[in-house]
């Protein structure tokens, strides 16, 4: 199901946010000192800030669960054969990976921080690394929302223009199997739905944007094609910003 909003619906939908004391963002998650990828400007509108929840940033993007399920598929298999010490050994090497799993997705939430603001979308992450990701709405065409329990979700924004961001320095939070045109991805944020709604209400002073609500495969596309999404029709997306004016950028901290 695919939902377009433009300026003009945006005017009558549900006003947003008087805006978030840009003070707050210096005490909650990763801090940007200042630096202009990851520090929203003075007259910029803070409408949102989050970050993964935990729990559910191991199960998507670590596979924590996948990996305790093999892992316990082995013992299974080495205590029907009556290998009682390949069990052992599965035993412990499973919780020590899924352990090691946890730990990771635990530190990506934490050095993790996502601001909407009226002009872009930050992205303060990085656990070695810190990366600051800095993505004006201009440059979005579409946002893709996959719901997740409790409320959560995943939104990949699928940008225009020329690619400017890589999967590395992106990953955990790039949406799986778009290597040659990478889609940023907020994993795991609450209120998934209201946050998409809200992007593409403060996307359309730009111009309409549409908001796909198909859900985000973490399969490889069909044909083995990792590039950009089919077009919409004509006249449905917003114009973007070309090479040289101000875009898409990231650069570690």
């Amino acid at each position: 199901m695919d939902l377009t909003t433009s300026a003009g619906a945006a005017a009558t939908a549900t006003p947003l946010p008087a805006g978030i004391d840009h003070a707050e963002l210096e005490n909650d998650g990763p801090k940007a000192f200042g630096d202009r990828l990851g520090t929203p400007a003075p007259d910029e509108r803070v409408l949102w800030k989050g970050r993964p929840n935990l729990t559910l940033l191991a199960r998507t993007a670590f596979h924590t669960r996948k990996a305790g399920l093999y892992m316990g598929a082995l013992i299974a298999v080495a205590l029907i054969s009556g290998n009682s010490n390949a069990a052992i050994v599965a035993g412990v090497l499973g919780v020590a990976l899924v352990a090691i799993l946890y730990i990771l997705a635990w530190a990506t939430a934490r050095s993790t921080l996502y601001i909407l603001t009226d002009a872009r979308m930050i992205m303060r992450i990085g656990v070695a690394i810190e990366t600051r990701v800095n993505i004006p709405l201009k440059q979005v065409k579409a946002a893709h929302l996959r719901p997740r329990t409790g409320g959560h979700g995943d939104i990949a924004f699928e940008l225009g223009g020329e690619r400017l961001l890589g999967t590395v320095l992106l990953w955990p939070h790039v949406r799986p199997w778009h290597y040659a045109m990478p889609q940023p991805m907020l994993r795991a944020v609450p209120d998934a739905e209201a946050l998409a709604q809200m992007i593409a209400e403060v996307r359309a002073q730009y111009g309409s944007i549409e908001r796909n609500l198909t859900e985000i495969k973490e399969a490889a596309p069909a044909g083995g094609h990792t590039g950009q999404q089919p077009a919409a029709a004509p006249g449905r997306l917003a114009p973007v910003i070309h090479r040289g004016k101000p875009g898409l950028e990231g650069a570690p901290a």
